[in-house]
């Protein structure tokens, strides 16, 4: 089974959401990375940058496929992982600790409370 952090919430479009203070880092799973496969290439928005909820902010390209990333909340784009030009592999690695891709300042803190649950997650992923 994959490594699912508890402390951490997810969307059904297998992005991590970390509550950090009032601003929350986001990432994919690592359930997300090991069904792309080698990841070769991230595309990440521009601090500054707006993203709404359940549409699309970025992607990551890997030896099979591009995938969108889908936001799992609106917000602003506070940071950017600019470690992820050079080393996409580290979504491979590291998808929880080295390879988060943004860091959001929510303008709407209640749609955190709406995404799953790490237990949640596992049931939704085990269906597949």
């Amino acid at each position: 089974m994959s490594n699912l952090p508890n402390e951490l919430k997810y969307s059904e479009e297998h992005e991590w959401v970390k509550v950090e203070g009032d601003k929350v880092r986001i990432g994919i799973t690592d359930f997300a990375q090991s069904e792309l496969g080698d990841i070769v290439f991230v595309e990440l928005p521009e601090v500054g940058d707006d993203i709404e909820a359940d549409e699309p902010f970025g992607s990551v390209e890997s030896v099979k496929t591009v995938s969108e990333l889908y936001a799992p909340i609106s917000g602003k784009v506070v940071e950017v992982n600019e470690e992820l030009d050079d080393s996409p592999e580290f979504v491979n690695e590291s998808p929880y600790e080295k390879a988060w891709m943004i860091v959001v300042e929510p303008s709407d803190s209640s749609e955190i409370d709406k995404l799953m649950t790490a237990e949640q997650y596992k049931e939704m992923i085990s269906e597949d």
